[in-house]
């Protein structure tokens, strides 16, 4: 996609979001834009005077950080932090680099007000991204939201801040062109689901990683989990990384293709969690872009977008556990 026309696709949606919409009671809504199926952003403000950014929210990492002023790579032409610019920010001055699976980041960690949810939230100022993913139209940075305690998540501010009620956030994220993703910090959206919600236990101190004790193919058993399986439930992931099982042909890295004629014949994949059957069928897991079908995958579970996309996710650290509609 040229440059000029992501830029031009920027501004519509800065329009799109500009005005957030809250509850008053104790709980917090950011809409998030849907980037072709992709990744999710919701628009934050740092600092004050509020210095506006898209962050990818992402409950497969535990950082809060924003290209800033100090950054020497090619996401600088992005918004950039300056923290001269906001009479809350303070520093120790104290550098990190946290590495991710589609690259990594340097940074300086800060203190600073996160428009309109919390007052003395730990920030990352970006000083070096090597490579291009984070120069990605949108990637203003990241808002990590994974089930890490000590490494202060907004989440964990907000609970201290006595923000929200409970210690608990949930998504929806729409598919293809509509409208209406989200995210919620103290409770969820009835709205998005109906029926029963099913609760699965979360490892503390992980990316909120779960046990399911069973996988079918077509409604068939299979053995890849009858000692039972561990994933990560991971919104900063587009993929759902198991697939090779469905004999798609490998094209580039992470990416598989089908015969569109076959498309339809692909099987339903059952994930059982705690008891609960969570049916995938393919039109779930199967994305069009420019007129052929991709699969994405390779042999680690990690629950990504193609996953979330069909339940609604809700996160809940206070009782250690993930559930889905």
């Amino acid at each position: 996609v040229k440059w000029e026309e992501i830029m031009k696709e920027r501004g519509l949606m800065k329009e799109l979001l500009k005005y957030s919409q809250y509850s008053s009671n104790q709980l917090n809504t950011e809409d998030l834009i849907n980037q072709k199926n992709l990744a999710y952003f919701g628009k934050i403000g740092v600092g004050t005077p509020p210095q506006y950014f898209y962050v990818h929210f992402d409950t497969g990492s535990s950082t809060l950080w924003v290209n800033s002023v100090y950054c020497k790579s090619s996401a600088s032409q992005h918004p950039l932090f300056n923290p001269h610019k906001s009479h809350t920010y303070h520093t120790h001055n104290k550098p990190f680099s946290v590495h991710y699976g589609t690259g990594s980041v340097t940074r300086v960690y800060g203190y600073d007000t996160i428009t309109v949810i919390v007052k003395h939230q730990k920030i990352g100022l970006s000083k070096n991204e090597p490579g291009s993913h984070f120069a990605k139209p949108l990637h203003d940075g990241l808002m990590g939201l994974a089930f890490m305690p000590d490494d202060d998540t907004i989440v964990d501010t907000m609970i201290k801040e006595g923000l929200i009620e409970e210690s608990v956030f949930a998504f929806y994220l729409s598919r293809d062109d509509q409208k209406g993703s989200e995210v919620v910090f103290g409770g969820t959206n009835p709205s998005h689901y109906q029926g029963q919600i099913n609760w699965v236990p979360a490892q503390r101190n992980s990316h909120w990683q779960v046990t399911f004790e069973g996988f079918e193919v077509n409604h068939k058993k299979t053995d890849w989990c009858k000692s039972g399986c561990t994933a990560i439930v991971d919104t900063g992931t587009s993929m759902l990384e198991c697939l090779q099982v469905l004999s798609a042909v490998s094209v580039l890295y992470l990416q598989y293709v089908f015969e569109c004629s076959k498309v339809n014949s692909l099987p339903t994949l059952t994930f059982i969690m705690n008891g609960a059957h969570l049916h995938l069928p393919p039109s779930a897991y199967v994305l069009q872009v420019s007129g052929r079908k991709r699969l994405n995958g390779h042999p680690y579970w990690i629950l990504g977008d193609v996953f979330l996309r069909q339940f609604y996710s809700v996160f809940d650290q206070g009782r250690a556990r993930s559930r889905a509609s």
